[in-house]
């Protein structure tokens, strides 16, 4: 695996790659590497020739009181797993590489649509840092293909609306959730979940599952839906951001006649934000 720190050495080599006919996978990460990640690299191996890793804890998608400082920095296990994985091409920048004018000049690309709500709701300006690092990794990495996980289904949505409307020309691949034995969709804030707590952490996994059944078995009552998983999560001790029905294209709630479906979900734990996501065709 070759390891880039800077932009104008990692444009050379793709470029001698893509000359030679290559396909670029890429996969964008902040490290602190779990088996869902490994599980993003190996598909972005099925599909492509070449694969690329970004390690970069973006400061920009934090807000003002959540934990970039924390985040936990885990490089050389990262280095070990994605070397395991067969990574080729792992890019690990410095923030002066990325934000060489500095973030307060950075200029921003911003999605107005489907991100002022969920997950935007909670976390103002959250999905303009996604969405402006992930422009610039685009445009860094020039990927014919590049692999997301559905956990993260809001982001998803969001980066998807982007690349339409920003003619981006990289096919946007979506990863299924990759799960503890216990069916906690795997996340890098897992670690952070206190012992007393975890056993009782997949509830939020499992509202959504039960919610899925109800739609499943012809239930359109939404609200009353959604004030069901609710319950259910702060019953296990748990304090709710959002548990909502939404369309899975446009994330707006949920019609009558709406036939595809995501619900989703967000829950705090005393040191710790969850997120899930289940959906369905009707």
């Amino acid at each position: 695996m070759q390891v880039f720190h800077h932009v104008a050495s990692l444009r050379d080599a793709l470029a001698e790659a893509r000359a030679a006919g290559k396909t670029i996978g890429f996969v964008p990460t902040m490290g602190n590497l779990h088996d869902a990640h490994i599980e993003l690299v190996s598909l972005a191996r099925q599909l492509c020739d070449l694969v690329v890793v970004s390690i970069f804890v973006n400061r920009l998608q934090f807000g003002l009181n959540e934990d970039w400082d924390k985040y936990p920095r885990t490089l050389e296990r990262d280095m070990a797993r994605l070397s395991a994985a067969n990574c080729d091409f792992l890019f690990h920048p410095e923030e002066s590489e990325i934000y060489p004018n500095g973030m307060d000049q950075q200029t921003r690309v911003v999605c107005p649509a489907m991100t002022d709500v969920l997950c935007g709701a909670s976390r103002p300006g959250h999905f303009e840092g996604v969405t402006t690092v992930v422009a610039k990794l685009f445009n860094i990495v020039q990927p014919h293909k590049a692999i997301f996980g559905i956990k993260d289904f809001q982001q998803l949505a969001v980066i998807r609306r982007m690349v339409q409307d920003l003619c981006i020309p990289v096919e946007i691949v979506a990863a299924p959730v990759h799960r503890e034995p216990d069916g906690l969709a795997m996340s890098s804030r897992n670690s952070y979940i206190t012992a007393d707590e975890r056993p009782r952490a997949a509830i939020l996994s499992q509202a959504l599952n039960r919610t899925r059944e109800q739609l499943q078995s012809g239930r359109r009552d939404f609200a009353a839906l959604e004030e069901e998983g609710v319950r259910c999560i702060e019953d296990a001790g748990f304090r709710v951001d959002y548990f909502s029905v939404r369309n899975s294209h446009s994330l707006a709630p949920a019609a009558h006649d709406d036939t595809e479906i995501t619900v989703l979900g967000a829950i705090y734990t005393s040191a710790a934000r969850l997120i899930d996501n289940v959906s369905l065709e009707l």
